[in-house]
């Protein structure tokens, strides 16, 4: 089966987490930089003390592995022609231009489906092609509601700590270029596909946006608190002094807590209704019980029990303690993969690329 040909035309975390997914799966990925502005912005996004690897952050090692970077000025005619010459033998573009900005460049679907008729071109946009306002994950975050409901009760806004809205808007522009592929199986013919910043975000409300849709429920920020549930999401204390978070679904898995814990007065608590009108109750009393087990022993016995919960851990004991397919590596260096699901081989891939690293291999190539 033909490798699948990439050019990335994007930057930051959404477009690149695409054309990583891509490169995970065995597709050639050439992420077309910028040699004036020094390339993806994220190259220069260092954390405090961090030292950089020449070109390559931290940041950007997050989404770039197994690509080839290509440094060339498409606002310079002679090396856009150049992009042209690789996007003939293309099969996808993976785009972030702000509308008007692919136009200006020269690289939009329009002119690059003249070259490639069956090309696939993705575009990621902050609030779609017909509005050219700067679309950035943390005022999405602000706009499209999840900072109104983050954050404990009563609490200023609060904004996630990772850039989940890209991260989602990533996903589904992979899910249409992907969709767009199957179509062009059956007809032979390339599409323009693009996902919004604003549209990836509201979709993702889920529960929250149907809470206000059906019901007319205000969601707002309740800490840890799930508005539907009880008790998940709620915090205790062990002997130990290690927080665990509780999510119990269901009245079977409540039953099965309280037998763990000796619970007897659950008359009041049967159903998950009255589990949520009476939840300040109810979380007492699984407080007073579980601050008499250490941890070890109390998520030993609720796993065995198939109750779920787990305690409050770092992001570095996560990483310290994760499974190895999620790790990529490339001698010293060591990276998240993007692409989760089993069942597909594990490649290995190269490091994120230094800027311009691979101009000659790929310009040397070009008739």
């Amino acid at each position: 089966m033909k490798k699948l040909k990439i050019i990335e035309l994007a930057s930051v975390l959404a477009g690149p987490s695409v054309g990583q997914f891509f490169a995970e799966l065995g597709a050639e990925v050439i992420k077309v930089e910028s040699p004036k502005t020094g390339g993806d912005v994220t190259r220069s996004w260092l954390f405090k003390g961090e030292k950089i690897n020449g070109t390559v952050s931290a940041y950007f090692t997050s989404v770039n592995w197994g690509k080839k970077s290509l440094a060339i000025d498409l606002n310079n005619k002679e090396e856009r022609a150049m992009v042209y010459q690789l996007i003939k033998g293309a099969d996808i573009v993976i785009a972030s231009y702000k509308p008007g900005d692919a136009e200006k460049l020269g690289v939009d679907y329009k002119t690059l489906k003249e070259i490639n008729p069956a090309l696939i071109y993705g575009q990621i946009t902050g609030y779609g092609l017909d509005n050219s306002k700067v679309g950035y994950d943390a005022v999405i975050q602000a706009e499209s509601g999840y900072m109104s409901i983050n954050g404990e009760l009563g609490a200023n806004p609060l904004k996630m700590p990772v850039a989940l809205i890209d991260v989602l808007a990533g996903h589904q522009l992979k899910e249409a270029l992907l969709v767009a592929l199957i179509e062009q199986m059956e007809s032979g013919q390339g599409k323009f596909v693009q996902v919004a910043l604003i549209d990836a975000a509201v979709s993702a409300l889920v529960n929250q946006g149907a809470n206000w849709l059906v019901g007319q429920n205000q969601p707002k920020s309740m800490g840890n608190i799930h508005p539907n549930i009880a008790p998940y999401g709620e915090l205790f204390i062990t002997k130990d002094e290690r927080q665990l978070l509780l999510a119990v679904g269901n009245d079977k898995q409540f039953l099965k807590l309280c037998s763990v814990l000796g619970i007897n007065e659950i008359n009041r608590f049967s159903t998950n209704q009255e589990r949520v009108a009476n939840r300040n109750e109810l979380n007492q009393m699984i407080s007073d019980k579980i601050q008499l087990w250490t941890s070890g022993e109390l998520t030993e016995i609720l796993a065995e029990q198939q109750v779920p919960a787990g305690l409050v851990t770092t992001v570095n004991e996560a990483l310290e303690h994760g499974e190895p397919h999620w790790f990529l590596k490339a001698g010293s260096l060591t990276g998240l993969r993007s692409f989760a699901a089993s069942g597909f081989d594990r490649l290995s891939l190269s490091p994120p690329p230094q800027l311009g690293q691979h101009n000659h291999e790929i310009l040397s190539d070009l008739d």
